[in-house]
């Protein structure tokens, strides 16, 4: 949010989609009436961020119940599959002002092939893509069943338990986090934002692929070698653009809720981990992979990414303008390097979507001018997703359309 806050004038957008296509046409009154229902037990999806003063704690605050305004919900059709993207590019682009309204809208497509698609799209502070997965099966599981309990009694919090650790100790945590963000990065990053432009709107685009057998699917899919498979295809970038050959620097989120379980849906429930690497030691992909899957055992071992999970819940009490000052070698305006997140396997809860079967979902979120281009992976009905988001202006569409060829080359992956 504080990197946001520094984008103003550019009208950058901190919204987060969720792009859901299911094998027949939605409807949206269904999704208006579990709105409703989920609302008279839970408010956050009509809230508003406060700050109560410039020292106050960032919070989100709802009135009653029959104050509350629920999210928009609108109906639309696309006829062909680029009037489907214009229409989900405008959800990215449309930036939500969580002061002045809800933090969450939807938006229902009659698609090309008569097909339905159902695009969330939240400030992404509200929640995270496990969280938006979480509730978006919640509001499906109460249009199905009207006579079970709205309050998720039987499924899953909606927010996550205090901190019992007191006080004292959590700020010592804190205070490792700090230190430790002092260090990490004695030669700021570079990104390819960094250029004075003219930034416009957030693109992306999204292909699916499927393994083609030759490669280990274990392997794959985990987080180092996609990183590092996309670090290749980044240092190709770098070297086009002939930018310093400083190490990159990528933040990394891991999700905080055991594994298997769904967790609670409200609150961003991750922590980072930087992953740091210069682009000349990307060309040995199992070696790069091999070096970042140490550097996460190293931070995990030393408790670096708990300490950071703590720190950024003290700040919470910090003005927007000094949250940067947790990250010291941001402040030349660069901060990371890329964009990078892989959500893994979409939730088995939304198989099925108000009667129709969910072929393929993906998740994208707003990228900001630096550093101006992001990579996001999921999978989804045993097909691989990746988007690739950029900024217009600062990054080109063939760019970003080869750093996806590079991807698709380095995994082994077919297109489907």
């Amino acid at each position: 949010m504080a990197m946001h806050s520094g984008w103003k004038r550019a009208g950058a957008s901190n919204n987060a989609i969720l792009v859901v296509h299911c094998d027949g046409p939605l409807r949206s009154d269904p999704i208006r009436r579990s709105l409703d229902r989920f609302l008279d037990v839970c408010p956050w999806p009509a809230a508003r961020l406060r700050r109560p003063f410039p020292w106050g704690k960032l919070h989100w605050a709802a009135g009653p119940r029959g104050a509350l305004t629920p999210p928009a919900v609108r109906h639309v059709d696309a006829a062909t599959a680029d009037a489907l993207q214009a229409l989900v590019e405008g959800e990215l682009n449309g930036a939500i002002d969580p002061r002045r309204e809800p933090p969450l809208r939807f938006l229902v497509v009659d698609g090309p092939g008569g097909g339905g698609t159902l695009v969330m799209t939240w400030f992404h502070p509200l929640m995270d893509p496990h969280g938006a997965e979480n509730l978006l099966a919640h509001l499906a599981h109460i249009e199905e069943d009207h006579d079970a309990p709205a309050d998720g009694r039987s499924w899953a919090p909606f927010a996550s338990a205090r901190d019992p650790r007191p006080l004292r100790e959590r700020g010592r945590i804190a205070r490792r986090s700090l230190a430790y963000m002092d260090t990490l990065a004695p030669v700021p990053p570079v990104s390819p934002g960094g250029a004075r432009v003219t930034a416009g709107p957030v693109r992306f685009l999204h292909e699916s692929f499927s393994e083609d057998g030759s490669a280990s699917a274990r392997t794959t899919r985990e987080m180092p070698w996609r990183l590092a498979v996309l670090g290749r295809a980044m240092a190709e970038l770098w070297r086009e653009r002939a930018l310093p050959d400083v190490p990159f620097m990528v933040p990394i989120s891991v999700d905080l809720r055991a594994r298997g379980e769904p967790g609670p849906t409200f609150g961003n429930l991750l922590a980072f981990h930087f992953a740091r690497f210069p682009p000349a030691e990307t060309a040995d992909v199992p070696a790069l992979a091999r070096r970042l899957r140490l550097q996460l055992a190293d931070a995990v071992r030393d408790g670096q990414i708990e300490a950071n999970a703590v720190a950024m819940e003290f700040l919470h009490y910090r003005p927007l303008s000094m949250m940067l000052r947790a990250l010291p070698w941001s402040r030349g305006g660069e901060a990371f390097s890329f964009n990078y997140a892989d959500v893994a396997d979409f939730s088995p809860k939304l198989e099925a979507l108000l009667g129709h079967r969910v072929v393929n979902a993906y998740h994208v979120p707003a990228v900001l001018p630096r550093p101006g281009l992001g990579v996001f992976f999921n999978r989804c009905a045993g097909l691989h997703n990746v988007a690739v988001a950029w900024v217009d202006g600062v990054v080109r569409e063939q760019e970003a359309a080869r750093v996806m060829d590079a991807v698709r080359e380095g995994m082994g992956w077919i297109r489907s």
